[in-house]
């Protein structure tokens, strides 16, 4: 599979809401690594999707845009649109993502977006106030990694492999 079809189907699967699909197109030694997340690595990746996907809050849109490869690079441009958290705020995040290709697989993922514009959006008052500050910065990481490790645990309870 050449590394542009790689991407259309990642993209294709997000869209559908298909975390298996996408992590499909992960190396078992991926890497990832975004504003809110900080780094993951191997099934980490594929986890998170599956956990964001499965949020069933609000309705998911995701656009994607501008997909480009080499024989061992690519990048791609995205934009999802959905409700966060109780207040239910309106969220259009604007993603870049860079990838790095082995095997004919995604090994490397960089998400890029405004952290401060998303936590603007995301957490209203608090998030204008202090997004671009280090502190949120980390609480917001802290925050994701501790909700991806509970879904991992919970995950693994309920198929015990």
């Amino acid at each position: 599979m050449k590394n542009e079809e790689i991407l259309e189907l990642f993209y294709s699967s997000f869209q559908k809401g298909d975390a298996q699909g996408m992590s499909a197109c992960y190396h078992d030694s991926v890497t990832f690594t975004d504003p809110a997340f900080g780094q993951l690595t191997g099934k980490e990746v594929g986890a998170m999707w599956g956990m964001l996907l499965s949020r069933k809050e609000s309705e998911l849109k995701i656009e994607y845009s501008g997909i480009s490869t080499t024989e061992k690079s690519g990048e791609a441009q995205w934009i999802a649109t959905y409700k966060y958290g109780p207040e239910k705020r309106s969220v259009v995040n604007k993603i870049r993502s860079r990838f790095k290709f082995r095997d004919d697989k995604i090994i490397e993922q960089v998400d890029d977006f405004d952290l401060w514009a998303w936590s603007r959006q995301a957490l209203g008052p608090v998030g204008f106030l202090l997004g671009w500050t280090p502190f949120l910065r980390n609480k917001i990481q802290w925050m994701a990694r501790k909700a991806l490790t509970e879904y991992m645990n919970d995950q693994n309870d309920k198929n015990p492999n």
